[in-house]
């Protein structure tokens, strides 16, 4: 006989801020992150735009 989903153990994933353990479940309200700060420091880092997806090519030469 196969476990439930409900009875298995909640998956644990690492808060993204801090790292702390977190368990993924509805009563985890902040997930994935552990906290409302670590969400908040996480939405600043964006809102300053710390986060940026690498360029693949040198950008273009403008043409004047």
């Amino acid at each position: 006989m196969t476990e439930s989903p409900s009875s298995s153990k909640p998956r644990i994933v690492n808060c993204p801020a801090c790292g702390k353990p977190v368990p993924w479940t509805a009563e985890s309200a902040f997930r994935p992150f552990c906290s409302a700060r670590c969400r908040t420091i996480d939405l600043g880092a964006w809102a300053a735009e710390e986060y940026r997806v690498p360029e693949q090519t040198a950008p273009l030469p403008d043409d004047e």
